[in-house]
């Protein structure tokens, strides 16, 4: 355990009630909170202030039941905003003057999704989602359900009622099965879903494959040569273009990152694993983009050692041929699809840097994304110049930025296309 020498925090520029953001995705854009009966509702503060994170005016509607679970004072504090627990003559159900862009129930319990489903409006909960169904009929707002529940209580009604909402355009959210229950998912799957169902990015359906993280190659049974990338960004890529809508698919090599549960990806371990599946996705779905961040091996041993090379003793000598190019072999059978590469340099200048981003774009790529080893950021931060032949180069410091900025740029391709 930490030693701790009893002095105080820090002051902070955060006020009690305010919270750090993450994101914009959600500025602007008020969403409703609806808590029902269950257990999982002490979780629903958490889940108010993540949404908060992504820049939300967050209102909640509690039932009776739920504040069971949890209390008044607790939803206010983590919204800031007073807790529809009634409806009055101010019919807080309709939301006319102020509406919503997003009506979330979570958690939703079985017997508020059967009222739901058979038109049932005889509560807040209820009377508030018949409106909001209404509205997301006339294409105004999303509705956004997460079931919660006993396995028992999984039973073909509630297998009904939850098609036939699913039907009419609600969004239903995959609780995490563990232990013989639905359980409420944690809260970034939660918020994650409400910023991919509320985006009006050009991104939204459009399919896209990202790479990233490294393909190691094998010596022997045991040992492989591979380098010290992390896959960070090419994850971060990969979720920037999910929360905006897109159809976005992660193949992701080994290192310090791991892909969060909601995001669509497959996992591979060498380098010939990789540029199989690369091949594979490409072939089997018509991407309109590929964005291939991986740090692919350059080269391989000439031969694989069978078993485990002793330990001890002179090592066998290992003789190292180049890798194929997979963007190339890639830009060769998929002419029409639309490519960003990464370049990745140390001990050049940037002038050197930049003539080999422009040399690689006359290879007919769309996009190179440069960086040198040496060039970071006051706080160490990957500092990274995306070089296209229309924009010639923005610099753009830190990998959330830099995945932000490659998602700006496809949605500004998708404008003049």
């Amino acid at each position: 355990m930490k030693h701790w020498d009893f002095s105080a925090p820090p002051e902070s520029e955060i006020a009690d009630r305010q919270v750090a953001l993450e994101s914009n995705h959600l500025a602007g854009k008020r969403i409703a909170l609806l808590i029902t009966g269950s257990i999982a509702a002490m979780k629903a503060p958490l889940i108010a202030r993540t949404l908060r994170r992504q820049g939300a005016d967050v209102v909640v509607f509690a039932s009776a039941e739920a504040l069971r679970y949890t209390t008044i004072e607790a939803l206010e504090w983590s919204t800031t905003n007073p807790v529809v627990t009634k409806l009055t003559s101010a019919a807080e159900h309709l939301s006319d003057k102020n509406p919503f862009s997003a009506y979330v129930v979570a958690p939703a319990t079985y017997n508020t999704i059967n009222k739901i489903a058979r038109g049932i409006a005889d509560g807040v909960i209820t009377s508030s989602v018949a409106s909001a169904l209404g509205r997301m009929e006339r294409a105004k707002t999303q509705v956004l359900i997460a079931p919660t529940m006993h396995g028992s209580l999984h039973n073909s009604i509630l297998t009904a009622s939850l098609q036939k909402l699913q039907k009419m355009g609600v969004k239903i959210i995959p609780p995490t099965v563990a232990y013989g229950k639905n359980l409420l998912p944690p809260e970034s799957i939660i918020i994650s879903e409400v910023v991919r169902s509320i985006s009006k990015s050009k991104l939204k359906n459009i399919p896209i494959l990202v790479t990233g993280g490294t393909t190691p190659v094998p010596i022997d049974n045991v040992r492989r040569i591979t380098n010290r990338f992390t896959g960070r960004l090419g994850g971060y890529i990969a979720e920037e273009l999910y929360l905006r809508g897109a159809a976005v698919k992660l193949i992701c090599g080994q290192g310090g990152y791991i892909p969060p549960y909601y995001l669509p990806h497959q996992n591979i371990s060498t380098y010939s694993e990789y540029k199989t599946a690369v091949i594979a996705e490409l072939t089997s779905n018509d991407y309109q983009y590929g964005i291939f961040s991986a740090a692919v091996a350059d080269y391989q041993p000439d031969k694989v050692f069978p078993g485990k090379i002793p330990s001890g003793g002179a090592l066998q000598t290992i003789n190292l041929i180049p890798t194929t190019k997979v963007i190339a072999e890639v830009r060769t059978k998929f002419p029409d699809l639309y490519m960003v590469t990464f370049k990745y340099q140390e001990n050049i200048s940037h002038e050197q840097l930049m003539e080999i981003a422009n040399a690689r774009l006359e290879q007919n790529y769309q996009m190179v994304v440069a960086n040198r080893g040496e060039e970071k950021g006051d706080r160490g931060e990957q500092i990274a110049y995306l070089v296209t032949k229309e924009k010639s180069e923005q610099k753009i410091i830190g990998k959330r930025a830099i995945a932000n900025a490659i998602a700006d740029f496809l949605e500004d391709a998708i404008a003049i296309t």
